[in-house]
């Protein structure tokens, strides 16, 4: 539970987003690192497509997913920045919002933004 002050405020994303960014990722390195463990044919023209880009861009692939590492890690340490400037300085805290930052994206960074420690909550 967050403390009052609002030092421990934490909201998980959505489990919409959870299960699509986890899918998505999960999908983009089983063709960056195992390919040959997709069924192509059974996806229609999407496998006929992801096929074409193994075949013809692997290398590009590959540098796409680090890319993504990149950038989830980069929106991570905005997370942290986000914390101190909004108060959040509960160390368990901040390292779940690093955490889902990393793994979510923005779609957890988005919620940390919206959050205004400054105006009174709504019951």
């Amino acid at each position: 539970m967050a403390k009052s002050d609002g030092s421990a405020f934490f909201k998980r994303t959505s489990l919409f987003w959870i299960v699509t960014v986890t899918l998505s990722v999960g999908y983009f390195t089983l063709i960056v690192f195992a390919p040959e463990t997709i069924p192509y044919h059974y996806l229609g023209a999407f496998g006929t497509f992801c096929r074409y880009l193994v075949d013809n861009y692997a290398d590009l692939m590959y540098k796409g997913w680090w890319a993504t590492v990149a950038i989830h890690l980069y929106e991570a340490y905005v997370a942290l920045k986000m914390c101190s400037k909004k108060g959040i300085n509960d160390t368990t805290t901040r390292c779940l919002w690093f955490g889902q930052t990393f793994l979510f994206g923005f779609a957890s960074l988005g919620l940390l933004l919206k959050y205004d420690p400054e105006r009174p909550k709504q019951h």
